[in-house]
């Protein structure tokens, strides 16, 4: 598991979280729940982490939701902070674009 990917479970279950703005348009598109998100956070697997982005670190992780379908979340924490864990955006990943198991990227 990833150093990133810790720190945000950590800071979760101190219920140190922000929704962004995008998160949210994102999560209502596709019907997903912030609370099922972040009941599904221990579960998650690392799909790519990225320590070093730009604008802090973050990754995505695949969850399921409450009726145990695949989810994308992206994490990430403010770059030059500690917290809080920021659920950057979160989606129902497309079948054609990813592998069976939702793990990596079909080319």
């Amino acid at each position: 598991m990833s150093e990133t990917f810790r720190r945000i479970q950590r800071l979760i279950q101190e219920d140190i979280i922000r929704i962004s703005e995008h998160g949210y348009k994102e999560l209502e598109a596709d019907d997903i729940s912030v609370r099922e998100v972040i009941a599904g956070v221990n579960d998650a697997i690392v799909v790519e982490d990225y320590p070093k982005f730009p604008k802090g670190p973050c990754c995505l992780v695949l969850q399921n939701d409450n009726k145990n379908q695949p989810v994308h979340v992206v994490w990430g924490i403010p770059k030059g902070h500690t917290s809080p864990a920021v659920l950057i955006t979160a989606y129902r990943p497309a079948p054609e674009l990813w592998d069976e198991r939702y793990l990596r990227r079909r080319k």
